[in-house]
C-alpha cells in the first residue's frame, strides 16, 4: 500500500512534501524516485502521486489522478462538548477524528469544572488539539482533517448546533432513543452531537436546548463519563447511517 501524507501545496499536477514529511518519506523509509504515495488535500480530496525527486528537504512529486477520498463519512458530523478538566478532551478529539467526525467544538456551561484561561492560553491549548487531530487523521487514513475550536458559550453553541439536519442534546433525564432520529428513510447531512461535561446539564440548560430546537436523546440507563458519551454516540451515529460497514 502506498504511503500517505497530508499537503495543501497542490498546484499544476505538482505537489510538494513538508519538510517532516520529506526526511520521513525519502530518509526514514528511504523512498526512490518513482514510487508510489497517496496525497490527501485535508479537504476530502485524494491524489495518487509518484515521486520524482526524493529530496530530505523538500520531496517533489507529481500528481497522476484524483478522486474523492473513500474514507470520509457520508455525513458531516460535529461534536459540541462541555468544556472537561484535564486532558479528557485530547481524548475525545483523537478518538472522534479516527471514528470520522468533521468537526469538534468546546463550550463552557454552568457546571463545567474548567473555565476559560486567560493571556492567549486557550489559543495555545487549541492549537495542540488541532496538532493532535492532524495527527489522528493521518492515522486513520481520513482524507479531511477535523477543526477543532475554540470554547463557545453556552446560548451560541446551541444557536450553532440547532442549524444540523439532526440536532442531539445528549441528556442524563432522557429523552428519545437515539435510533429513532434516523429511521423513516430520512436524508441527513449534517448531524449535531451535544454532549456535557463532568456535571452535566442544568434544568435550565437542557429547556435552552429544547427551544433553541434540539432533540433530547438518553443514552441509556447508565450514566457515561464525559470523555465516554461523545465517542459513543458518534459511533452510534456512524453505523446507523451505514458508516461502519
Amino acid at each position: 500500500m502506498p504511503h500517505r501524507y497530508f499537503t495543501t501545496e497542490i498546484h499544476d499536477g505538482q505537489a510538494v512534501l513538508s519538510p517532516a514529511d520529506s526526511r520521513h518519506l525519502c530518509r526514514v523509509l528511504r523512498a526512490r524516485a518513482g514510487q508510489a504515495v497517496t496525497l490527501c488535500d485535508g479537504a476530502g480530496t485524494d491524489y495518487d502521486a509518484r515521486i520524482t525527486q526524493p529530496d530530505p528537504d523538500c520531496c517533489r512529486l507529481e500528481i497522476l489522478s484524483s478522486a474523492p477520498s473513500a474514507s470520509e463519512p457520508s455525513v458531516q458530523v460535529t461534536l459540541y462538548v462541555g468544556y472537561p478538566k484535564a486532558d479528557k478532551l485530547e481524548t475525545i478529539v483523537q478518538k472522534a477524528t479516527e471514528l470520522g467526525a468533521a468537526r469538534i467544538v468546546p463550550f463552557y456551561s454552568a457546571f463545567c469544572v474548567s473555565a476559560p484561561k486567560k493571556g492567549g492560553k486557550e489559543e495555545h491549548k487549541n492549537a495542540r488539539y488541532n496538532r493532535i487531530a492532524f495527527e489522528a487523521a493521518k492515522q486513520a487514513g481520513r482524507g479531511a482533517v477535523p477543526a477543532v475550536e475554540l470554547p463557545l458559550a453556552y446560548p451560541a453553541m446551541l444557536a450553532r448546533a440547532a442549524q444540523a439536519d439532526a440536532a442531539l442534546f445528549c441528556y442524563e433525564a432522557g429523552g428519545q432513543p437515539l435510533h429513532s432520529r434516523f429511521s423513516g428513510g430520512a436524508q441527513v447531512r449534517t448531524v449535531s452531537i451535544v454532549t456535557g461535561s463532568e456535571g452535566g446539564f442544568s434544568a435550565a440548560e437542557a429547556r435552552a436546548a429544547l427551544d433553541a430546537g434540539l432533540c433530547p436523546v438518553g443514552l441509556g440507563p447508565r450514566i457515561l463519563r464525559c470523555e465516554t458519551a461523545p465517542l459513543a454516540v458518534l459511533s452510534v451515529v456512524m453505523a446507523l447511517t451505514g458508516n461502519l460497514q
